[in-house]
C-alpha cells in the first residue's frame, strides 16, 4: 500500500487519552538519548508516564532514579493491566486499519506492535508493586505536578501533550509545559509535536513564541524515530 500524500485526509484522532507505553528502547530513539548510561547520575521523570516501562527499566537494568506520573497511578494491579490490555487493543485496530500512515522500519508489523506494548505493560505491572512503596509511581497530572522547582535533573514527556492536541486548549498545553519546565533543572524533552491526526501543532509559532516571552531557551530537534509519519522532531527544553 501506498502512503498517504495528504495528512489533511487522516482517517482517525484517539478520542480519550489512553493507559498506553512504550518501552525504554523505544524512549531512547523517541528522545535521541545516545547513551542511557550517560544519566546514571540523573533523576528523571517521565510525565505522563502512562504505561510505559521506562521506569521500570531505567532503575533495574542501569540503576537510573527515574520517578513516572500518572492519573492512574495509585489504582490497583487488577485496573492497571485491564485498562492497559483494552487500550492496547483500543489503538492496534485503528492503527490496522490505516497502516499507511505509518512508518514500519523500527516495527515490522502490527504483531511486532502489539509485542512492544504488552511487553511495556507487563514490565509496568511487575514493577508497579515496589515502584509504589519507593515512591516511583506517583498519581498526578498536568498542569499541576506534586515536586519542588527543579527536582528533576532531566523531565521526558512522550504521546501526550501534542498527540493529543486536538482535546487540549492553547492555555492547557501552555500551563503543562511550563509545569515540567518548573521541575526541571537541566532540560525537558517532549515528543512528538504533532498530534494524533499525523498534522504539527497549528499552534507551534505561538506556543514558542511564549517560551521565548518566559525565558525558556528551546530547541526543535530531529529525533532517529518515527512511527506516524513525520513525527520525527522532539521539542528540547533548556534551563
Amino acid at each position: 500500500m501506498e502512503a498517504p500524500t495528504n495528512n489533511n485526509s487522516f482517517p482517525f484522532q484517539l478520542d480519550r487519552v489512553a493507559f498506553y507505553g512504550r518501552t525504554l528502547s523505544e524512549y531512547v530513539k523517541m528522545f535521541d538519548i545516545d547513551d542511557i548510561s550517560a544519566f546514571k547520575d540523573y533523576s528523571i521523570l517521565d510525565c505522563p508516564s502512562g504505561a510505559s516501562s521506562f521506569v521500570a527499566e531505567a532503575k533495574n537494568k542501569y540503576g537510573i532514579h527515574a520517578v513516572g506520573c500518572d492519573p492512574l497511578f495509585g489504582e490497583g494491579l487488577n485496573t492497571l493491566a485491564e485498562r492497559g490490555e483494552a487500550d492496547i487493543e483500543y489503538v492496534m485496530q485503528r492503527v490496522s486499519r490505516i497502516p499507511a500512515y505509518y512508518n514500519w522500519d523500527f516495527y515490522p508489523s502490527i504483531k511486532v506492535l502489539r509485542e512492544y506494548r504488552i511487553q511495556a505493560l507487563r514490565q509496568v505491572i511487575s514493577d508497579y508493586p515496589i515502584g509504589i512503596i519507593e515512591r516511583r509511581y506517583i498519581k498526578a497530572e498536568l498542569p499541576l505536578l506534586p515536586f519542588d522547582d527543579k527536582s528533576f535533573d532531566l523531565v521526558l514527556s512522550g504521546h501526550f501533550l501534542f498527540t493529543y492536541s486536538h482535546k487540549f486548549d492553547f492555555l492547557f498545553l501552555l500551563s503543562s509545559i511550563l509545569e515540567l519546565f518548573r521541575v526541571c533543572s537541566r532540560e525537558v524533552r517532549i515528543y512528538p509535536v504533532h498530534g494524533s491526526n499525523a498534522q504539527p501543532y497549528e499552534h507551534m509559532v505561538e506556543l514558542l513564541s511564549s517560551l521565548k516571552v518566559h525565558g525558556i531557551v528551546y530547541h526543535l530537534i530531529p529525533v532517529p524515530f518515527e512511527f506516524q509519519r513525520g513525527s520525527n522532531q522532539m521539542l528540547r527544553l533548556i534551563r
